[in-house]
């Protein structure tokens, strides 16, 4: 049943408030997960075998080459219209400004004297980028996957993505230089970049949001001993806006459809200081559902919203963070002084000139998120996602005298004798060879 009603949060209890805020049920039935992993299974012995079966059976694409050579991408790139040549562009030189700020060099620091500490940042070498298909092929997240991966300077990206790949993925990977695209979607993807086929290589960690059935495949993969990360487990998308009476509600109803598009399970929420924005919103949002001639995903993804009130901003705010939304509007008088008391939220769009279509597309953050509640502790995907850090201590001759005693103490107070005696050992040899020290 759509929600008809605006929540007057005060009115409600403790478990009332509890239940209003959770997430939609996704059922991932055991039938998912044995048959993702029958095909994870199939992949590891059959390689390109069983992908070709799959593909067949899944994608209804019958094929032995599911490998997209350079020639092949740079043909089908010139396929593409200017409009979207030029848009591109825009959208690729916003995401690459702002993740290359985030590109870490590596950094020293002199604990004390003699003793240096510094962080080499080392980029992962080989990545595989799923991109989700469907009526087309969704090349925004290969711009956002492939450019944090070319900037951490990964030396092998590779795409994989349901058939048949669109001329317009082809040319993103193009021009944000992936080294491979593959003809492959599914868990049968997630499968061949995990063990490797003849064709697909093995890689070393995989990113990039699907299906419940790609999902479950990331999850089985990650808890199996080959040596392959992920980045996150990525749940439906969600929405909060947060408005006071300044708020449009014209606004606020096309951005909750713009993420109650992306699928049935998705969840969008309002919550506002103000009465009259509520109602005008629920007024606005049931007159546009209706306009929709068949049992859209957006109404399917509606059920799930929510349109709370409550008159004290201090309170809202509580209940964002309580929520933690993957995707949060701002639309307040002073959206800032509201910013300055969130905590749990994946990306915050402030003002009411700010859509998340922005951030999904060209203004430059990247639009792979945190969801289901987890931004509490996770961040949206970042150049440091595609870069591993190694520590790196150097100590002087004087340092390790200076810091000797400490060392020790420490390692005898838990009993580890044989740590002090590393220690020791140097310090014993400092006389022996009558070595000269620089302080």
């Amino acid at each position: 049943m759509i929600q008809r009603n605006v929540i007057f949060w005060e009115k409600l209890n403790s478990e009332e408030k509890k239940r209003i805020l959770i997430r939609p049920h996704l059922k991932n039935s055991n039938v998912v997960s044995k048959t993702v992993a029958n095909i994870i299974n199939d992949i590891k012995q059959f390689g390109d075998r069983a992908i070709t079966k799959y593909t067949k059976e899944f994608d209804k694409v019958e094929t032995n080459n599911f490998f997209l050579n350079q020639e092949n991408i740079s043909i089908d790139s010139l396929n593409i219209q200017d409009n979207f040549k030029k848009s591109i562009l825009i959208a690729f030189k916003n995401i690459n400004l702002f993740h290359k700020l985030q590109n870490n060099s590596r950094k020293e620091v002199e604990t004390q004297p003699g003793i240096k500490c510094s962080k080499l940042v080392v980029p992962i070498q080989s990545v595989g980028l799923y991109v989700p298909g469907g009526s087309t092929s969704l090349f925004s997240t290969a711009l956002m996957l492939a450019i944090p991966a070319k900037i951490a300077g990964c030396k092998n990206i590779f795409i994989c993505s349901p058939p048949p790949i669109s001329d317009e993925l082809l040319y993103v990977a193009k021009l944000c230089g992936v080294h491979k695209v593959f003809q492959v979607g599914g868990a049968q993807a997630i499968a061949g970049l995990t063990f490797g086929t003849e064709t697909i290589p093995k890689v070393d960690k995989i990113f990039g949001p699907g299906n419940v059935y790609v999902t479950e495949a990331k999850l089985q993969v990650s808890k199996s001993f080959h040596n392959v990360d992920i980045d996150m487990i990525a749940g439906p998308s969600e929405l909060l806006v947060l408005a006071d009476y300044t708020a449009n509600p014209e606004f606020i109803v096309a951005d909750l459809f713009s993420q109650a598009e992306h699928g049935s399970s998705s969840q969008v929420l309002l919550v506002t200081t103000c009465k009259k924005i509520a109602t005008l919103t629920l007024s606005i949002l049931l007159k546009k559902l209706n306009s929709f001639s068949d049992f859209h995903v957006i109404k399917n993804s509606i059920m799930n919203s929510r349109i709370i009130y409550s008159e004290n901003m201090n309170e809202c705010i509580n209940i964002v963070n309580r929520y933690g939304p993957e995707h949060l509007i701002i639309q307040t008088n002073s959206p800032k002084k509201e910013l300055s008391n969130i905590k749990n939220a994946g990306s915050i769009f402030l003002g009411k000139w700010s859509p998340v279509s922005a951030g999904d597309y060209a203004s430059g953050t990247n639009h792979v998120l945190p969801t289901s509640g987890s931004v509490n502790t996770r961040s949206g995907l970042s150049v440091s996602d595609f870069q591993k850090q190694i520590t790196v201590q150097e100590l002087t001759k004087e340092g390790l005298k200076d810091l000797s005693f400490t060392i020790q103490t420490l390692a005898k107070q838990e009993n580890m004798i044989e740590h002090s005696n590393a220690v020791q050992v140097r310090i014993d040899s400092f006389d022996s060879l009558k070595e000269n020290y620089d302080i």
